[in-house]
């Protein structure tokens, strides 16, 4: 009886795979397994040549950020914002257990590639006819799945190209954040400066109402002037709400980015801007390289490759795997005399499985995954077109504001002189103050622009650090 029971048990350890699965995937044959193995052989030899560039996580993840870029900006302050977000973004805490994630599935994915090892304990009680007892069985079982042609270590470096590809999402996640802080933090001292210009404005424009005010009274300037006058004051006044609302926005903008309550932005910090300026020097050429590195190129090669190999385990699913079992079972009536000899049942057997017929399955499988490939194909195709227009754009962008700057300094210090020349002839009784305080808002509304495409440019350049990838060029 215990010789059946351990060639029941063997049966359904080693061989209960091999059942006949009688079908039409019988193109699977001895020429194709010849084939998968020859390029095992050539696949194995670049993984070895390859085996020094896989991607590990860094530990210090301001190496993602490259900190001595936005000492560029020479500001202590949007240094301090850039390391509150490497160390409390909520967006780079994911991206970092995502990674662990990852890498869990890679070691869940290895461990199919290692004989498997179960023990129980199963006591119970029965009884044949009149006769009843009970029983205590113990089996400890093995098994272990012989990986003929690589198919299982295939599948464990398919699951690694996810993991390293989520290292890249990671460090893509460090850059577009610092990038996020670095623009926000930019466009609220842009609008400091808008503000404090655009209050100058609204003064003048009062004044100007006032004086319009009191000239109606005498006689000497129109209801209609007066009225426009006054639009023209309630606009500014307008105009200056709106850009103190967009501030306000952006700073529990710049909050949220840094892990920081939105509620603690009176406590928002930023340096005057008439002292941010950016030092650095931004190439007019870009080497081909650069674009090599962008962790979203180098993700989509990971995922082209991972689906050539996703290609190769469809075609080894149709070649024959071989499963080896053994079984060690403790079997008594009493728990005294389990461990002993005389109860102990082992064996040890084997099964080798082809699939002959599954409806199609393992060929569709095949057909899907190399649609796959094609589709990553194509994707890494679009990632490289994409990564080269985004840096090129940067550039243009960074190029022609730079130009555009020029130009309104130029304006502005003719609105300079002409200004002065206003204040001379003021002084000396030429022109009345009302044309004085219109000339003031012309400058003003000049600097305004001025001020606007300097750190537009400055944008620019963070633009061009995200394209990039924070890389030293």
């Amino acid at each position: 009886m215990k010789k059946l029971l351990a060639l029941a048990i063997l049966v359904s350890l080693g061989m209960g795979n091999a059942a006949m699965v009688l079908a039409a995937e019988k193109t699977v044959l001895s020429a194709g397994a010849e084939q998968t193995v020859d390029n095992d052989k050539q696949q194995a030899k670049k993984e070895k040549k390859k085996k020094s560039d896989k991607i590990k996580p860094v530990k210090d993840k301001y190496e993602y950020v490259n900190m001595a870029w936005w000492e560029q900006f020479n500001d202590d302050i949007l240094n301090s914002y850039i390391i509150k977000a490497v160390e409390n973004n909520k967006d780079l805490k994911m991206a970092t257990l995502t990674i662990d994630e990852y890498y869990q599935n890679v070691i869940s994915q290895r461990a199919s590639e290692l004989p498997q090892l179960q023990g129980g304990f199963l006591p119970g009680y029965g009884g044949i006819m009149d006769h009843e007892a009970g029983s205590f069985l113990l089996p400890i079982i093995a098994s272990y799945e012989i990986d003929l042609f690589g198919k299982n270590h295939n599948k464990t470096t398919a699951v690694r190209k996810l993991y390293e590809s989520s290292i890249l999402d990671e460090k893509a996640a460090y850059i577009s954040i610092a990038s996020s802080v670095g623009t926000v933090y930019i466009n609220i001292v842009k609008l400091d400066a808008m503000i404090d210009l655009q209050e100058d404005i609204v003064n003048l424009r009062k004044e100007i109402f006032e004086i319009m005010s009191v000239s109606n009274a005498e006689g000497i300037v129109s209801t209609s002037d007066l009225v426009k006058a006054n639009q023209s004051y309630i606009s500014g006044v307008a105009d200056l709400t709106d850009l103190k609302k967009e501030r306000t926005k952006l700073l529990h903008q710049l909050a949220v980015l840094t892990g920081d309550s939105p509620n603690n932005i009176e406590e928002y910090k930023r340096i005057d801007y008439r002292e941010l300026a950016f030092s650095g020097n931004i190439p007019e050429f870009v080497n081909s390289d650069v674009i090599m590195k962008r962790p979203d190129y180098m993700k989509a090669e990971k995922m082209l490759e991972k689906a050539g190999i996703d290609v190769k385990v469809a075609r080894k699913e149709m070649l024959p795997s071989l499963n080896l079992g053994g079984l060690l079972l403790f079997n008594s009536t009493n728990f005294g005399s389990l461990f002993t000899t005389s109860n102990m049942l082992w064996g040890f057997g084997g099964g080798l499985i082809q699939p002959l017929f599954m409806g199609g399955k393992l060929r569709a499988n095949l057909k899907a995954k190399k649609i796959a490939y094609e589709r990553s194909l194509k994707n890494y195709e679009k990632v490289n077109l994409t990564s080269i227009q985004e840096v090129n754009d940067s550039l243009v962008s960074i190029n022609m504001d730079k130009e555009k700057l020029s130009r309104q300094k130029k304006i502005q210090e003719l609105e300079k002189k002409d200004f002065a020349i206003s204040e001379t002839r003021f002084a000396q009784g030429v022109i009345a103050k009302l044309d004085l305080n219109q000339m003031e808002e012309n400058l003003l509304n000049i600097n305004k622009t001025v001020y606007s495409s300097e750190f537009d440019c400055m944008i620019d350049y963070i633009s061009f650090y995200k394209a990039i990838a924070a890389q030293n060029i």
